[in-house]
């Protein structure tokens, strides 16, 4: 258990080595989302459709913003570095 919660810890750390809150709010949509769609899909509550969406747009903007700022910080150390 505790290789799973250092891989989690390490998963929320971002480009820095410092906690990212987009990380955290990314990775709370998409269990959110999950669940939703279990619950959907074996209790058969009733999702309401737009709220459904919005949390899919708020999982794919944190992986999109999480994936720029990886991209964004490598580029700006070689040009340093040069």
């Amino acid at each position: 258990m505790s290789k799973f919660t250092a891989y989690l810890g390490k998963i929320l750390l971002d480009v820095d080595g410092q906690p990212s809150s987009k990380r955290l709010i990314t990775l709370l949509s998409f269990v959110l989302i999950m669940c939703a769609f279990i619950v959907n899909i074996f209790i058969e509550i009733p999702l309401k459709e737009y709220m459904f969406e919005g949390m899919l747009w708020l999982a794919g903007a944190g992986l999109g913003f999480t994936t720029v700022e990886k991209f964004s910080r490598t580029k700006a150390k070689d040009y340093e570095d040069s």
